[in-house]
Parts: structure tokens; sequence; C-alpha cells
């Protein structure tokens, strides 16, 4: 399953003119539609997005992906946080006006950290997160933790997280997530690294590691409406 349309948003942030790529991956009788960011080093195009994007979309759970600006310029920089931010919520709005089913947003590392501190603010409309290897601190540096904003939060969260993440393994991340209120998740991949990848001797794919995450994000979706 490939996104079967790709539209031009024409956003305006900050009073300037500017745009991006929405790619949707269709779900038949969509219970639910989640909003995806990519990662800071890879477009929403990268394999790895694409990938999980139709796993998810298999289950009932209608995606849509975007490109922040810096990454649809062609830049490998990625843009300062209030930047991220407001391009998230112009995708929001745009998204919001196209689905009728509840709304989640979430993302792969940075695109999910951006999607907690848009909720942090009290976007509105929104019926939970969906975290894919989130970025806890940068690799070798537990102490900057990214988490400040965290215990703003009131949506339920899903995060899936590697055990091996060099961002936060899920050793770290679990008690905070879990610590933040009663309905946040954790799905634990077992040997996964920041994308989740688990050693080639355990026997288990990267496709089967997406079928496991897609699953239990329809059933977290489900569960949360």
């Amino acid at each position: 399953m490939k996104p079967t349309r790709t539209k031009t948003l024409a956003l305006e942030l900050d009073g300037a003119p500017a745009s991006t790529t929405l790619l949707s991956y269709p779900a038949d009788q969509a219970h639910a539609a989640l909003l995806l960011a990519h990662g800071a080093g890879a477009p929403q195009t990268h394999p790895w997005m694409v990938a999980i994007s139709e796993a998810i979309a298999r289950l009932g759970v209608a995606v849509y992906t975007f490109n922040f600006l810096y990454t649809e310029a062609g830049r490998r920089l990625p843009d300062k946080n209030p930047l991220l931010e407001a391009t998230f919520r112009a995708v929001i709005r745009e998204v919001r006006a196209e689905v009728e089913t509840p709304l989640f947003i979430g993302g792969k590392s940075m695109g999910g950290r951006i999607a907690t501190q848009v909720a942090a603010r009290g976007e509105p409309g929104l019926s939970g997160l969906v975290l894919l290897g989130y970025p806890l601190h940068p690799p070798g540096k537990p102490l900057q933790l990214r988490w400040t904003h965290m215990p703003k939060m009131t949506l339920p969260m899903l995060f899936i997280q590697g055990e091996r993440d060099a961002f936060g393994p899920v050793a770290e991340l679990a008690p905070r997530a879990l610590a933040l209120h009663s309905r946040a998740r954790i799905l634990a991949i077992e040997g996964g690294d920041h994308s989740l990848a688990t050693p080639k001797r355990s026997g288990v794919t990267l496709e089967q590691t997406f079928s496991r995450a897609a699953g239990e994000i329809a059933r977290f979706t489900r569960d949360t409406i």
C-alpha cells in the first residue's frame, strides 16, 4: 500500500508563505486518523516512514505524513523549535479539516518530540499521541533530558521504544512515562535500537516489528476513543 494521495499544502507561518507536501495512507473503515511526523535525518518518503505508515493503515488507522520545511527544501539542518512546532500546528489544522474520525498525532524521534511539545501547549481537538523512538536525550548524554514539557501532558500517550535505543532505552523512558498519568502506555521492543530494528540473531525482522507496533497503535487508538 503506497500513499494514494499527494497534496501540496500552502501554509502561512508568522505571516510568511510556506508549503509542504502531505501524503495520505487511507484505511478501510478507518476508526481514527494519525498525523505522523518524520525524524530529524530523513523525509516522509524514507522507506522506514512509508513502511510503518502502511502497516498502521492496514489496521484501520488512516495515516497522514508531511515534511518539515527544512526537509521539504532539501536542507539537512532542522528548523528551530518554534518553526517546527508552527509547521506541525498548521498541518494539524489542514488534516483536521479533512477527517471526521478522532485525530492522533505523533512521530518518529524528533517528529514525536515536536508532537508532544505542540500538545503540551494546548493544541485543541487531539485524541492522543503515538511516539516511535522518543528521543529522551542525545546519545551518550543521559542528563540532557528532553522532558521538561512532559509533565504538562494530559492526553493519552503510546510510547514504542527500543531496549537498546541510544536516545533513551525503554528502561530509562518507561518509569518517566508511566509516572506522567495513568493513560500512558509503553510497548518495549526487545533488542530494538532507535529505529526499532533488532539484531539479526534475534530472528525478528523490521517488518515483523512494524506489524507488532501497528497492532498496538490500533489497539491504543480504539481503546482511547
